[in-house]
């Protein structure tokens, strides 16, 4: 089987002992394998690039940050056409010295951040202290940080601002670091249809923020600082994190991975029978812009050029069918995540159903379809709030179900759960 030109060999071996000829592959769930890699062909350099056109890497760390971001930068070639923007936690009241120091070791130009910076290929930023951040029409902007009674989050603030910015262009790295910051942000730019990448937990100095994001499900490279570098190296060139958009067109002939979006093939009835044996899920209705996005992704993260190549894999790796069952069942919902909705049933759909409702009967509301209980949580919540002081008097919601409780975690959906549901989060 023919595979796509592989990243280039770090000029040293990482420091979790594999030699720097060998990349370990995330399949989602935090379990890593090995694959080799070639020598690369030399990056394309971009100038005078729009900056909303620019692919941003976000590279979130804390704790022991200072020397897996000097690994990762020292590592990274000067021609990428990529910006890195750097969010570090940094102490509230006392000036950075971490571009500058950064700056030192990296092959390009290191600057710390300025309100409303425009992002610019083969540049690399850093957050400043006491500041949140966000991506917003290229341009990187600052808020003073808000004073709450919970630790700032600085990198998922970040990572989210990047997965909806750029979309399935956005790639995210969470480095070594204390707590669990940049969690939910992977799993942002997961949903996004993103790449992302943790630390690999061996190499950290501190390894709770990497195991934290692993534990999500959403973690597509674990590697060690520099393989992150080499890895990065090799997806900028890739057309996946180039384009802008990869909503296909018709095609005409049969493609690579790495051709347009617009000339990716439809999806063959062989990917969809083997989804659907060791899934028992039928996806040939679902949207072909969904599948084309979820296939081509599992194509440049596996190192497969064509489709019939990447069939012979599902075929004889089972483990990446269900990976890419994982991708195809990525959960985009949230709490509250539709709020004019929220406003109309509270404002409308709640009174009408109240109106001439005796406070006796029972009241019961179905969310079908519900994932992982965001929404059907939301709707309880804004009923119970939409109540007032009748809801004092009204036992809570008893009848909460979701059918993968009933049916069973088979593609991996229940990881995510634990992190979802902790007490910070319905704060």
């Amino acid at each position: 089987m023919s595979r796509k030109t592989q990243p280039p060999a770090s000029p040293a071996a990482g420091p979790c002992g594999l030699s720097p000829t060998e990349i370990r592959r995330g399949d989602g769930t935090g379990q890593a394998q090995r694959t080799g890699m070639d020598p690369g062909d030399e990056a394309a350099t971009i100038t005078n690039a729009p900056t909303d056109s620019v692919p941003v890497v976000g590279i979130g760390a804390s704790a022991g940050g200072l020397e897996a971001f000097t690994q990762v930068l020292a590592h990274l070639p000067a021609d990428t056409g990529m910006a890195y923007v750097l969010v570090q936690h940094l102490a509230p009241a006392h000036e950075s010295l971490l571009a500058e120091i950064l700056g030192r070791q990296a092959a390009i130009p290191v600057t710390q951040v300025s309100d409303g910076l425009p992002v610019a290929p083969d540049h690399a930023y850093v957050i400043p202290p006491n500041t949140s951040m966000i991506l917003s029409d290229g341009q990187l902007h600052l808020t003073p940080r808000e004073r709450t009674r919970h630790p700032p989050t600085p990198v998922n603030e970040f990572f989210r601002s990047l997965a909806g910015a750029n979309g399935h262009r956005a790639i995210g790295v969470v480095l070594s670091g204390s707590g669990s910051d940049g969690e939910e942000g992977v799993r942002a730019i997961k949903v996004a249809g993103g790449i992302t990448f943790a630390e690999a937990p061996e190499s950290a100095q501190y390894d709770s923020m990497p195991r934290a994001a692993i534990a999500t499900g959403c973690v597509d490279f674990v590697l060690p600082p520099a393989e992150i570098a080499a890895q990065l190296t090799y997806l900028s060139r890739h057309p996946y994190v180039r384009e802008r958009e990869v909503e296909p067109a018709e095609p005409d002939a049969e493609s690579v991975a790495q051709a347009p979006a617009s000339e990716f093939p439809e999806p063959p009835r062989e990917v969809f029978q083997l989804l659907k044996g060791r899934s028992g899920v039928d996806f040939s209705h679902y949207k072909r812009g969904t599948l084309t996005r979820r296939l081509r992704r599992r194509m440049l993260l596996t190192h497969i050029d064509t489709v019939p190549e990447y069939v012979e894999l599902l075929e004889r790796e089972p483990a990446e069918i269900d990976t890419l069952c994982r991708d195809l069942f990525i959960c985009v919902t949230g709490f509250f995540r539709d709020p004019e909705a929220f406003e109309a049933l509270v404002r409308v759909g709640f009174p009408a159903m109240r109106k001439d409702h005796a406070p006796s009967t029972p009241v019961r509301v179905w969310v079908p379809g519900c994932a992982t209980g965001e929404e059907a949580y939301s709707i309880a919540i804004a009923l119970l709030e939409s109540l007032g002081d009748d809801a004092r008097a009204t036992p809570p919601p008893a009848d909460l179900r979701h059918r993968r409780e009933r049916d069973g975690d088979r593609h991996g959906a229940g990881r995510v759960l634990p992190g979802e549901y902790r007490g910070r989060r319905l704060a």
